[in-house]
This record gives C-alpha cells, sequence and structure tokens, in this order.
C-alpha cells in the first residue's frame, strides 16, 4: 500500500483532476483553518502586544504573515497547487515566527506559557504537510515546529510538550487518513475500470456467439456432412481443399476464437470500410411482438397479445435478440421433432417472455460446464443480454421435461 500512497502522493490530486476527489474538502477546510486561525492569531497579538519588548517587530511580522496567507489561499485549496516549495515556506514563515516570539516578548510573560506569535496558525502547516505527503511529512513538520517552540521559546515545559504531542497526534492522523483515502480511492477507480472493461468484453462475446461462432459451428458442420467433394464433384477446390477440410478449419477457428473470448485478448474490430451504410440504432419505442414474429415458423409458435408491446428501441432489440439465442438453442439442441413456444406477457411494469420445449433438457450443472468450456450462449447472449437491461433471466429444466427459459425486463429497460 506504501507504493500506491507515495504514488498518489506524488501528485498529490491526480485523482481529483479526473473528478470529485475525497481530498478536495479537506484542501478547503485547511484553506479555511489558516484563515482563520490568522484572525485569530492577530487577536490575540492585538490584546496583548503592549506588554511585548519590541511590538513594532511582531507587527512586521503579522504583516508578512498576513501577505502570505492571501496570496497561498488559493494555493491550498488544490494539491496539485500546494507543491513542495509552497509547504517549505510556510514551514520557515511558521518557525520565524516561534523564534521571534522568544525575542520580541518580555521573559516574564514567556516562563508563564504565553503563546508564541503564530499560535495555532502553524498547526495548518503540518496539516498541509499531512495533505500533501501522508503521515510522515506531517510529523518531521510537526519536529520541526516543535524543536523551535522548545529553542526559542521558553524551553521544555509541560504547556509546550503537551501542545507538540497535540500537533503531533492530529498531523500523523490526518496524513494515515489521507494515505488510506487514496489507496481506497486508486482501489475503487481500478475496480470501475476492470468492471467496464468486463462488461464491454461480455458484449462483444454475445456480439460475436451470435454472429462469427455460429457461422464457424454450421460450416464445421456442413463440411462434415460434404466430406471431401467439392460443388463441382472434382473432390477439392482449387487449391486442393476439400469440404472436409474447410470444415475442420473452422472448428479450429471457432476454438480459437471460444479461447480469446474466455481467456486472452479479444482480436481487434475492423471499422467499417469508407462508404458503407451504417443502421441506425432506433431509440424510440418498437414493437416486441413485430422483432419475434420472424422466429415462429412450423416447430416454434409464438403467442403474444393482439396489442403491440411497447418497448425503447434498444431494449426491445437486446430482448429479441436474447429471444432469438433461446430459439436457436432449442433448434440445434432439442431435437429434430422438438417444438417449443415463445409467450410474451405485457405486464405494466415489465414485459416477459417465456421460452419452452418440448425437448429432452439437461442435467444439473450443464450450463456451467458449458460456460467453463468457452460456450456463451446461455450466459451472454441470453441472461447477459437481459441483466444489462436491469432485468431477470431465469432457466429451468430436468432431464426428459424440456427447457423453460423466462426473460423479464422493465419496461423503462434502457442500456
Amino acid at each position: 500500500m506504501a507504493e500506491g500512497v507515495r504514488a498518489g502522493g506524488a501528485v498529490g490530486g491526480t485523482l481529483a483532476a479526473g473528478g470529485m476527489s475525497v481530498e478536495l474538502p479537506l484542501w478547503k477546510a485547511i484553506s479555511y483553518f489558516r484563515v482563520l486561525a490568522l484572525c485569530y492569531a492577530l487577536l490575540r497579538y492585538f490584546n496583548s502586544y503592549l506588554h511585548f519588548l519590541h511590538p513594532v517587530a511582531g507587527w512586521i511580522y503579522f504583516g508578512a504573515l498576513i501577505l502570505w496567507t492571501l496570496a497561498s489561499t488559493r494555493a491550498f485549496t488544490n494539491p496539485q497547487r500546494c507543491t513542495w516549495y509552497v509547504l517549505g515556506f510556510d514551514l520557515a514563515l511558521a518557525v520565524t515566527g516561534i523564534v521571534l516570539s522568544g525575542l520580541t516578548d518580555a521573559p516574564a510573560r514567556i516562563s508563564h506559557g504565553a503563546p508564541t506569535l503564530p499560535t495555532i496558525w502553524a498547526a495548518g502547516t503540518v496539516l498541509g504537510f499531512a495533505a500533501r505527503g501522508g503521515w510522515r511529512p506531517a510529523a518531521a513538520s510537526g519536529a520541526v515546529i516543535g524543536v523551535a517552540n522548545i529553542v526559542g521559546h521558553g524551553g521544555p515545559t509541560g504547556d509546550n510538550v503537551h501542545n507538540i504531542v497535540l500537533l503531533l497526534v492530529a498531523g500523523c492522523a490526518i496524513g494515515y487518513v489521507i494515505e488510506l483515502a487514496r489507496a481506497s480511492e486508486a482501489t475503487l477507480t481500478r475496480a470501475l475500470q476492470v468492471e467496464a472493461a468486463t462488461r464491454e468484453r461480455e458484449r462483444l462475446s454475445r456480439d460475436i456467439h451470435d454472429g462469427v461462432l455460429q457461422v464457424l459451428a454450421l460450416v464445421q458442420r456442413r463440411g462434415a456432412e460434404l466430406g471431401g467433394a467439392t460443388a463441382d464433384g472434382t473432390g477439392g477446390g482449387a487449391d486442393g481443399t476439400g469440404f472436409a477440410e474447410l470444415g475442420r478449419l473452422a472448428g479450429e477457428q471457432e476454438r480459437a476464437l471460444r479461447a480469446l473470448m474466455t481467456g486472452g485478448p479479444l482480436p481487434a474490430q475492423r471499422l467499417p470500410e469508407a462508404g458503407a451504410a451504417e443502421v441506425p440504432d432506433p431509440v424510440g419505442p418498437r414493437d416486441l411482438t413485430a422483432l419475434l414474429r420472424p422466429y415462429a415458423d412450423e416447430r416454434i409458435t409464438l403467442s403474444a397479445p393482439g396489442t403491440p408491446v411497447l418497448l425503447p428501441g434498444p431494449a426491445a432489440g437486446e430482448l429479441a435478440a436474447a429471444v432469438g439465442a433461446a430459439v436457436d438453442n432449442v433448434r440445434r439442441h432439442a431435437g429434430e421433432g422438438a417444438r417449443a413456444w415463445i409467450l410474451v406477457e405485457d405486464e405494466p411494469e415489465a414485459v416477459t417472455v417465456s421460452i419452452r420445449d418440448d425437448g429432452p433438457g439437461f442435467a444439473p450443472g450443464r450450463l456451467g460446464e458449458a460456460e467453463r468450456a468457452g460456450r456463451l450462449g446461455v450466459s451472454q447472449s441470453i441472461r447477459g443480454r437481459v441483466l444489462d437491461l436491469g432485468g431477470t433471466a431465469e432457466l429451468y429444466s430436468a432431464p426428459g421435461e424440456g427447457v423453460e427459459v423466462e426473460l423479464r425486463v422493465p419496461r423503462k429497460a434502457s442500456r
């Protein structure tokens, strides 16, 4: 954690540069504290300057302190502006005021524990070091101020030691909290980046599964069925490659692509060629029934309300694609004689689509095995799409009892 903290402390505001950081309110509080502490120090000196041996020197110091505090107020509101040079000058001014107190104040007042010229303004310096670099710079600056207090103003009295301990504890505590906040914020940022990358990967996996993988699987099956004969019956293509070989190559590419989807980097996506027409993504309401009607045939029955079932355009498209993936699973795995039924339920708050077949079904745990093997039809093309819409996807099956998929999407779903 120390390396991460040092990295965050070196820049001080890297996290804040991209958005609201947990540090910024603390920096503003330190800036306000310095102004209020300056007013307090001025009021204390105004009430007691007549008792000083050299009051003019004190007023000169306060003139410099006022100018510096006002000039550096903006720097203390942002970790990127409050550099180590600014903090170093701030520390030098605080030490100067403490040492000057022992030279300008009356010995009787010093012996009775009179405060130094900057009083609690010096604590703002320690807080600045804590916010900039953590508890170690805070402890170092607090020790410097403590030594200056002991050497230049009264020696190691009970009051001095008490004030120094409080200053060190406050500075180190705030510095440690800042380190934890930076480490936590960096961890949260990395987690959000990983989540965004994972969701994009899942989206690409769905698109690949619905397109490329299914085409490759079809080529592999058709190649195995046709064997080595080509379309003209010569037994091979122009390069001597028959359909069986094409099917084998398609199968190899399918397996390689599944491996990339599950464990390796995704292949680069080629940009559309110049002049290619783009299909607009509809954002207005769309009739889900119209999108599902092409899936119905002699084996698959579609039952839907007589009125349009409207959903936001992208949500309707995603839900229809999830239903299409479920129908494709029926055609591929339920058997030649299996039938399926698609039922659309239009409810006030949500739309529910059920896909049920009378095929052989599957055993518990089969979906997990398929997902580990890189077959993401259910986990991504069906469940992933519906979850992205804020809905739910439930699958029910048992050997010999067919499969039922229930997809429920809220009416206000959005991608």
